[in-house]
């Protein structure tokens, strides 16, 4: 049997307490941080791990984790997961992976200097409809895609916003689809393929006082596939989340997965077949007031233990994380230009 997997935790808010949770299942969690030192101690007085308020510290000091967890605002995520790559560790980066593709690109070459492994969180792959329509399209069933609608309607109120310093600020937030849409764009690229153009505008209505960036959005995509899309998303959607959904019309069928977090199976209109007998998926996270993406992460760290213990394929590599962050750069030079 093998030994368990060592952790470490850099960042210990509401998605760090999530990583705990399900590294403490699967593996031992015996060293977090945050520079919030009531934070880093609610988190390692449950989970009865070593506290840390400096990440160069636990980088030096903790000899014996052999991954690091990073779990901060965004905008750390590059200059972290550098550092812990170069200090030896194997590294799981919380989406989105970076907020600019040259950031990306340093992450991926660091972790091949190395020679660690780099898993970004993309825990939305791992919804039971999203796994069952990536093998139709996979196995060809489908046949050609000729357009994919991408809906994304979230409620994000001014408390959001107002309980952290980094949400909404470009420096460490970079836009909504780095926070709340990422999950969403990446299955884009999962499912259809890579993105050739993109025409997006966007309009701030209602958040001007808590972000610098836009709180609508509608984007218009051609993919290298010639298949056309769109992205409509908001965080306007009055009192709470109303839908995130993901409709695809192809050569020999239409599917629709919906719901509010891409867990229900919501229309399937195929060519002599059907999806059946899906099982049920993970509830949302739940943070408050609001409701996040899917609780997906207990498979996330499934996948980490099976590639460092079996050999086993990264679920989410730097590479595809990478063209996640692309194509939102696309959206965003899009609006600018």
């Amino acid at each position: 049997m093998s030994k368990k997997i060592n952790f470490a935790i850099v960042g210990c808010g509401r998605i760090g307490n999530r990583h705990a949770e399900h590294i403490n299942n699967q593996g031992n969690l015996i060293a977090v941080c945050d520079i919030v030192e009531e934070n880093a101690s609610a988190v390692a007085e449950k989970y009865h791990a070593k506290k840390y308020t400096s990440i160069e510290k636990l980088l030096k000091n903790e000899k014996e984790v052999d991954v690091v967890a990073i779990c901060t605002p965004n905008g750390l995520h590059a200059e972290q997961t550098i550092a812990a790559l170069r200090a030896g560790f194997h590294v799981v980066c919380e989406k989105p992976m970076a907020i600019n593709v040259h950031d990306c690109g340093k992450m991926i070459q660091e972790a091949e200097w190395a020679n660690k492994r780099l898993f970004i969180v993309k825990q939305n792959r791992y919804n039971p409809p999203i796994e069952a329509v990536r093998e139709l399209i996979h196995s060809g069933k489908l046949g050609q895609i000729y357009s994919v609608q991408l809906n994304c309607f979230w409620n994000r109120n001014p408390e959001y916003y107002n309980d952290s310093n980094w949400k909404g600020t470009k420096k460490l937030d970079g836009g909504n689809h780095f926070t709340q849409y990422s999950n969403f764009v990446d299955l884009l690229y999962f499912l259809i393929g890579d993105v050739k153009e993109v025409q997006a505008f966007t309009s701030n209505f209602h958040h001007q006082k808590e972000m610098e960036f836009e709180d609508t959005g509608v984007v218009v995509v051609k993919f290298h596939n010639n298949a056309l899309g769109t992205i409509n998303y908001t965080v306007n959607s009055f009192d709470k989340n109303m839908e995130g959904s993901l409709t695809i019309f192809s050569e020999k069928g239409t599917v629709k997965v919906g719901g509010q977090y891409l867990n229900e199976l919501e229309y399937q209109s195929f060519d002599g077949f059907e999806i059946t007998n899906l099982p049920k998926g993970n509830p949302p996270n739940q943070y408050g007031k609001y409701t996040g993406s899917m609780s997906n992460h207990d498979k996330v760290y499934k996948n980490v233990i099976d590639v460092l213990q079996n050999g086993g394929i990264i679920t989410t590599n730097g590479f595809e994380g990478l063209k996640t962050v692309e194509i939102i750069e696309k959206i965003y030079d899009s609006i600018n230009n």
